[in-house]
């Protein structure tokens, strides 16, 4: 796509105040903010539209509702909405889609569900008229809908997880030899659409320096630009107050509960953590907090009284109150766990695996616990019930982290800074 239009482009980058027209390109509405992926591009398109004309564009599948705040959201200029039949997740015509797509087809079907020819017909209009000075594909999701398109400005794909990655940590934690084949060759599918899909655009930018250097020697990419840290809405999310004595020790967990790594966390949690803990404490109790919990998580809470499921809920932070430790059990995942700061600053310790803290700028024992092995979680567990005056500084010490260093303002300006890098335009 380099021609005369994209070096006056590029060159209009480099002045900080520049006003530019940004087409941001996803696969769904963001309202409400329910998932780590939505909230983070929420962040940063709302800091972004305080100096920019954004214009959002997404598939919108047929049936659903936009959430009554989404238009009048301050996080895009222009909202464009692209409706699609995307199958919504455990229908019948879903799993259709997905055994013909695992024994018709080379894609991983976590890509194809969401190559809309509406849409690619809708991107192959915009790069025609050649009316933005930048274009990002949020997600490797929308990816394969700007296959053959050439923008005359640079084209980045914003990658909030190694999709690949994930893939691979489900596979080989699976004692299911069925799901393991499958997920294996979701996996491999997914390991050379990603690098394929990726080595398309102009620039690639990730959300850690772990997942900047996986695309970098994994993929053999030249066009990574860098990473964007993760940031966290200090001002929304407020320390949690002093919680009554002589109450149980309640542990929750926080995060999307139709995510298939946060789905197997809880349930490895249950079976193989939450035991150890309760031959210590036998009134602690458990609360996952999170959207569209599937039939086994639920069952979970009818089977056990000391567990609760909350299922969708407006908002988190009084639940997350309610909470001692948010617990962050992931074997498997990519990217960064927003849930992570957020907990963070609402003041409540938290311990993690090491792959639930990946990429995060956290200081183990500092302000946060890190431990791997069921033993050594519910022993990170136990000493935060045993020593209130460990928790509590364990969690001052994360708020003033969060406050100090991570605010999403930051996080937008390194982004806009990131997309200066793109030298030249190759999809």
């Amino acid at each position: 796509m380099a021609d005369n239009l994209l070096e006056r482009s590029l060159n209009r980058f480099h002045t900080a105040k520049f006003f530019m027209r940004i087409l941001w390109v996803k696969t769904g509405p963001l309202l409400p903010l329910d998932t780590g992926g939505k909230r983070r591009t929420h962040a940063l398109l709302t800091e972004m539209s305080k100096a920019h004309h954004v214009v959002y564009l997404s598939l919108l599948p047929e049936g659903e509702q936009l959430h009554a705040l989404e238009e009048g959201d301050a996080y895009a200029t222009e909202k464009q909405w692209v409706r699609t039949r995307t199958p919504a997740k455990g229908t019948l015509r879903f799993w259709l889609d997905l055994a013909k797509s695992t024994l018709c087809t080379t894609r991983p079907y976590a890509l194809q569900r969401y190559e809309a020819r509406a849409l690619h017909q809708k991107l192959r209009e915009l790069s025609q008229k050649q009316s933005f000075d930048l274009v990002i594909c949020d997600f490797l999701a929308p990816a394969l809908n700007f296959i053959g398109l050439r923008f005359q400005c640079p084209v980045i794909l914003f990658q909030h997880n190694i999709e690949a990655q994930i893939w691979e940590r489900l596979a080989a934690n699976q004692s299911s030899l069925t799901k393991k084949w499958y997920l294996g060759i979701q996996h491999r599918r997914m390991k050379r659409w990603e690098a394929r899909l990726s080595s398309l655009f102009d620039g690639v930018i990730t959300v850690s320096p772990e997942d900047a250097e996986i695309s970098r020697t994994e993929y053999r990419l030249t066009n990574v630009l860098g990473h964007v840290p993760t940031g966290v809405d200090v001002l929304s999310f407020q320390p949690a107050p002093p919680r009554p004595p002589g109450q149980p020790f309640v542990m929750g967990f926080l995060g999307s509960m139709d995510w298939m790594p946060n789905i197997d966390a809880t349930l490895d949690f249950v079976h193989e953590i939450l035991p150890s803990v309760r031959a210590k404490l036998p009134d602690c109790r458990f609360k996952i907090i999170g959207r569209k919990p599937p039939a086994k998580i639920r069952e979970l809470a009818v089977a056990d009284a000391g567990i609760e499921v909350t299922g969708t809920v407006e908002e988190v932070q009084s639940h997350v109150h309610q909470c001692d430790v948010i617990v962050v059990p992931l074997k498997a995942g990519g990217g960064t766990r927003i849930k992570i700061y957020e907990a963070m600053a609402m003041g409540v310790p938290v311990v993690s695996t090491t792959i639930g803290a990946e990429g995060l700028a956290v200081t183990p024992g500092e302000n946060i616990l890190i431990a791997d092995g069921a033993a050594a979680f519910a022993t990170s567990l136990l000493s935060l019930a045993q020593d209130c005056a460990f928790s509590a500084r364990l969690a001052e010490k994360a708020r003033k982290e969060v406050e100090t260093n991570l605010s999403w303002t930051k996080a937008a300006s390194c982004f806009m800074e990131l997309t200066t890098r793109c030298k030249s335009t190759s999809a």
